[in-house]
């Protein structure tokens, strides 16, 4: 069986969503919202957008978690400091009622995704073997890495078609 590379398992730049870090949370929701990869016959949603400047330099990504983070309403975080989550464990808070968080929502997304958003540090060559793709996720803590030609980004591999391609050499398929 032949060694894939990265070139070879990597969504190119073009399919996978990126914008720029002045975009808002707002936007980068949309892009996630909108995106849908079909890698093979099978289907899959981003969990990751990335994060370019003026010059299109990756500075970073935004993950589901981060805009997460990022919308938290500040009367919750004011209310969970503190050992509060302990607090609201099984009571009603009426002063976290529907309109409030929908407010805070429509308020928050409006932040620069830039505030919220993950620098990356690591990248790996479109010509890097799997197991170098793969050692660099592990070694960074990613869920994906960027893949560079000539020192520009051109993809990304994600864990979802790493591993699947590590399950078929293991598996002889």
């Amino acid at each position: 069986m032949e060694v894939k590379r990265a070139g070879d398992i990597m969504i190119p730049l073009d399919k996978y969503p990126h914008i720029p870090y002045w975009f808002t949370m707002r936007q980068a929701l949309a892009e996630m919202e909108h995106t849908e990869f079909d890698i093979g016959g099978r289907k899959s949603l981003p969990r990751v957008v990335l994060i370019f400047d003026e010059e299109y330099n990756l500075l970073g990504i935004v993950r589901r978690r981060d805009i997460l983070r990022g919308i938290e309403p500040e009367f919750l975080a004011k209310l969970m400091g503190g050992g509060g989550k302990k607090k609201l464990l099984g009571k009603k808070d009426d002063s976290a009622g529907p309109e409030k968080i929908t407010d805070s929502i429509k308020k928050s997304v409006e932040r620069p995704v830039s505030d919220v958003m993950m620098r990356l540090e690591s990248a790996v060559d479109i010509d890097d073997n799997i197991m170098d793709v793969a050692s660099k996720i592990v070694d960074n803590n990613v869920s994906l890495i960027p893949v560079l030609k000539d020192g520009e980004v051109v993809g990304v591999v994600r864990t979802v078609e790493l591993i699947h391609e590590i399950a078929r050499a293991a598996l002889d398929e």
